[in-house]
């Protein structure tokens, strides 16, 4: 299911916010060298990841390339309290933004938990 979740955010990052939007709020927000690189990372780093989790294939290495992926975004909303809620942006268009970490917290736990356990016995590959 871990990896599904990945697949899910890597498509909605790429046909929903775009690269390129992501590039900017790398730059803008977090003051990052390299968004471009960045946008790279996050996507292939979920996409490939997400796939390899669900395939069981080298699930630790599936799992060891999302941590700094969930550590970011973790640090992103530790502003934004804990639980997760929408935050009306623009009430004219009935916008709103999704504020948090709750979730991207379960995530990173699951995601370092998932690195200590490997891919488990119906992994294709064995993780040592």
């Amino acid at each position: 299911m871990l990896g599904v979740v990945y697949i899910a955010h890597a498509y909605h990052a790429y046909f929903d916010v775009t690269p390129d939007a992501m590039a900017a709020m790398i730059t803008k927000d977090l003051g990052l060298p390299f968004p471009d690189a960045l946008v790279f990372y996050l996507l292939a780093a979920q996409l490939v990841g997400g796939i390899m989790l669900v395939l069981g294939l080298f699930s630790r290495w599936a799992s060891l390339v999302n941590v700094p992926v969930m550590l970011v975004v973790l640090l992103f909303q530790l502003n934004d309290g804990f639980f997760l809620r929408a935050v009306i942006a623009e009430s004219s268009r009935g916008k709103a933004t999704v504020v948090g970490y709750e979730y991207s917290l379960t995530i990173l736990i699951a995601t370092i938990a998932q690195f200590f356990l490997g891919g488990g016995t119906a992994a294709m590959t064995k993780d040592s």
